[in-house]
């Protein structure tokens, strides 16, 4: 699940011109897939667990509160930096952001193969499906965000071994102790949500032309299509 984060090394054999004109597509499908991810995974499993209660909410608040303040220190760091640094604050978030998720998939998954192994490949093969859009959507950002290519790459990929993490986590603990992750599902939703609709959705709708608009448009509901078909199954 971690390698998946080298998708993104196909754009290390693009020239630049091939890669700035798919780079503001890749953002785009990136938000469909993370807001995706949010309504139709992360949510539903919260409140499957938890109930439809305020508290729920309060955790998807949660996360859009803290990103908001990550990003404004982010924004006021980046300022006030000595050094020149043309990485875009929200990269970083999107960096956190994908850390923490796939950390949370790997409990997830990770506690699915402890039940039954087949159940846990099943699982593993949906969430891939859904990690390969955005992994390159996430890697697509970074690179325009101001990221060079391979360091983009590496980062993708350090992000990407929380999820070792996670299963590992789960492994070592599940006979000690009762892991609940509910919570950080929706305080993770949260993150996703913000990040989307503040970080991505403003980089995507300032073409002039009409055709890129559409295309950008096309690509944000294929991001949500997906990961809408991928909760169905």
């Amino acid at each position: 699940m971690s390698a998946i984060a080298l998708s993104g090394s196909i754009a290390l054999i693009l020239k630049k011109e091939a890669l700035d004109k798919i780079l503001l597509v890749l953002v785009a499908l990136a938000a469909g897939s993370l807001i995706g991810g949010a309504l139709f995974h992360m949510l539903p499993i919260a409140i499957r667990e938890i109930g439809n209660t305020r508290s729920v909410f309060v955790c998807v608040a949660l996360g859009l509160l803290v990103f908001l303040a990550l990003e404004q220190f982010m924004h006021w760091h980046h300022c006030h930096r000595e050094t020149v640094d043309h990485k875009e604050p929200s990269t970083y978030l999107i960096l956190i952001a994908d850390a923490l998720h796939n950390f949370l998939g790997g409990l997830a998954i990770g506690g699915v193969f402890l039940v039954d192994i087949q159940l846990g490949i099943t699982a593993w093969i949906a969430a891939a499906m859904h990690e390969v859009p955005q992994e390159l959507g996430d890697f697509g950002v970074l690179v325009h965000g101001g990221w060079e290519k391979r360091k983009a790459l590496l980062f993708n990929l350090l992000s990407g071994l929380t999820f070792l993490l996670g299963g590992m986590t789960v492994y070592f603990t599940s006979t000690h102790f009762d892991i609940n992750t509910d919570y950080l599902i929706a305080f993770g939703a949260g993150n996703f949500i913000y990040i989307g609709a503040s970080d991505l959705i403003p980089q995507i709708n300032k073409e002039e032309t009409m055709i890129n608009n559409l295309a950008h448009y096309a690509a944000f509901a294929i991001g949500m299509a997906l990961l809408y078909v991928l909760s169905l199954l």
